[in-house]
């Protein structure tokens, strides 16, 4: 259980202060990460890690000479938003363009994708690196589907190593891409991990067994198996790796034997002494492994094994020196005495508000109070929300949408308040939304009220069929951003009824509240319905099984923000 908190929402903040505090020397606090102290050389190709709190070392212990040059951090297991990895990847940069690194999961490849984007349309040239280690996770044919777990410290210590020797940005992202298809890891688990906060774990190993196939955001294994000794284990964790040895490989590895959280040492050394006598029989040469917790998954009791098959050149860059918070290695020259050290970096102001005309203003207004009555729903559906997000998920799809929609309709207050219009309140609504929640829902519901609120304005009320046009592009914008289509179990099987049940509702002559209360109808109808859907997209992928028999929760917390607004548009 995780014991050392104050408030549970302010935990990954609280954490990034004080880790930025700890190491005051080493690294420069700014908003939602942390910077190497004493940048790299001018022209120099930056490397920015980051994802979801949690998991430290990963990411902001890697910061430093030889490895990432930035790290942004999310809230716990939540990808940080694209605005937060967008303003760190900026101070990052050193002229060489910027590789953003993470792990493939559905929210960080939403986030750091769009940041990306942002980056390329302000001259920064960026490239995306999604490691994808985890063998448990897809087979061997789909390996762009995997997860990335603790293979993200073997491929980010080769990019670091390759920006530092001053590679150019082609060089770095050619060799970084080739060590993440040259890396494979596979982890079990002995217990499941606890949220700050919640009084119980997000998933249970029973008695006497582990959980095989892991993930380090809470997900359970794929499979349950008898606890059997640590040669035994250490045979479980060799095997599925050296399935997928290259043909011909001259044996050359690097090895990471990981601990998820609690996980002794001398645990990790026992296995180690086993892995060595397999490594030995199966004619593979040790280029100095890493033993210890370098990608955790908070209180998880469990442990991973990742291989990367080695060449020349990965070698190289995997003896160079770095020297990081969390992980060092070799000897660094110290950087020359007055070199420059980064100071911390202020929240840009709050730009100025246009305002609205007396009509838009009071549409504003309803727009604030309508999202306050979804930030009190979706406060009170948290725990059910994250139960059912843990069918086969992490478990923290209540915790964003609280989180979201709280800043949500505290800036929409904000905005009323100052006399902006409805365009304008909805659009920057969602922004907040997607900076606070983070993850996979933030940005989906962000990208969607950002839409929705464009095809309002600031001069006149929206009528129904702004609204229901404004939904329609709401839709394309998260079909666009996330992919998903009908079918894949994912929030989209809710909101596509819901959208046509909306218009077709509007192009009758239905009122406003009446289209909108059919079309919650529709959604919560479809959302029941996803129970007996198999997810094809995001977390719950590798785990489709355990899913079946319950609804997706971004198609249940859809349809349940629907009806709240259903209602409230109904109280007129």
């Amino acid at each position: 259980m995780t014991r050392v908190f104050d408030q549970p929402e302010d935990f990954a903040a609280t954490a990034l202060a004080g880790f930025c505090a700890a190491y005051a020397d080493r690294v420069a606090p700014v908003p939602h990460g942390a910077l190497r102290a004493v940048p790299g050389a001018a022209g120099k190709v930056a490397l920015v890690v980051g994802g979801g709190s949690g998991h430290y070392p990963a990411f902001l212990g890697y910061v430093g000479a030889g490895l990432a040059d930035a790290a942004v951090a999310g809230d716990v297991f939540a990808s940080p938003s694209t605005s937060a990895v967008a303003s760190v990847a900026r101070a990052a940069d050193c002229g060489g363009g910027v590789i953003l690194g993470f792990g493939n999961y559905a929210g960080d490849v939403l986030n750091f994708g769009a940041a990306a984007q942002r980056l390329r349309a302000e001259g920064i040239d960026t490239r995306i690196l999604a490691v994808t280690d985890d063998v448990a996770s897809a087979d061997r044919s789909e390996t762009e589907k995997r997860r990335g777990v603790a293979g993200d410290l073997l491929v980010f210590k080769i990019a670091g190593a390759a920006a530092e020797a001053g590679m150019d940005l082609d060089a770095v992202e050619a060799v970084a891409r080739r060590a993440n298809a040259n890396t494979r890891s596979f982890g079990v688990a002995f217990d499941g991990c606890t949220l700050p906060g919640q009084g119980a774990p997000l998933f249970t190993v029973d008695p006497g067994h582990i959980g095989v196939g892991l993930g380090i955001h809470g997900e359970p294994g794929i499979r349950s198996e008898k606890m059997v000794p640590a040669a035994d284990l250490a045979r479980m964790l060799f095997e599925p790796l050296m399935a997928e040895r290259p043909e011909g490989h001259d044996g050359r590895v690097a090895v990471v034997l990981n601990g998820l959280g609690c996980t002794k040492y001398e645990e990790l050394f026992v296995l180690w002494h086993h892995l060595t006598g397999l490594c030995q029989q199966a004619g593979l040469q040790l280029i100095q492994p890493e033993v210890g917790e370098f990608v955790t998954s908070l209180d998880m009791a469990g442990c991973s094994l990742s291989v990367m098959w080695l060449d020349d050149e990965l070698e190289a860059l995997w003896r160079a020196p770095a020297d990081s918070p969390a992980f060092r290695k070799g000897v660094l020259t110290p950087a020359p005495a007055g070199a420059p050290v980064r100071r911390v970096t202020a929240e840009a102001p709050q730009a100025q508000i246009a305002k609205g005309s007396a009509a838009s203003q009071q549409s504003a207004a309803c727009l604030s109070l309508i999202l306050d009555r979804v930030a009190e729903a979706l406060a009170d559906a948290e725990e059910e929300l994250g139960r059912i997000d843990a069918q086969a998920g992490d478990g923290d799809h209540g915790q964003g949408m609280a989180r979201g929609s709280s800043a949500a309709a505290a800036e929409a207050r904000r905005l009323a308040q100052a006399g902006a219009g409805a365009g304008t309140v909805l659009s920057m609504a969602g922004d907040a939304w997607a900076d606070r929640a983070g993850g996979t829902s933030g940005a989906l519901w962000g990208v969607a009220l950002r839409a929705w609120g464009q095809h309002l304005t600031d001069q006149t009320a929206p009528d129904a069929d702004m609204v229901a046009t404004g939904a329609q592009a709401a839709y394309d914008a998260v079909v666009a951003l996330g992919g998903a289509a009908p079918g894949d179990k994912t929030l989209i099987d809710a909101f596509a009824p819901f959208v046509a049940r909306l218009r077709e509702g509007v192009s009758a002559g239905a009122d406003l509240p009446t289209a909108w209360t059919a079309a919650a109808q529709s959604a919560t109808e479809a959302a029941q319905a996803t129970a007996e859907l198999l997810p094809k997209l995001g977390r719950a992928r590798p785990l489709a099984e355990r899913s079946l028999g319950h609804p997706d929760a971004g198609a249940v917390s859809l349809a349940l923000c629907a009806r709240v607004v259903g209602a409230e548009l109904s109280r007129g």
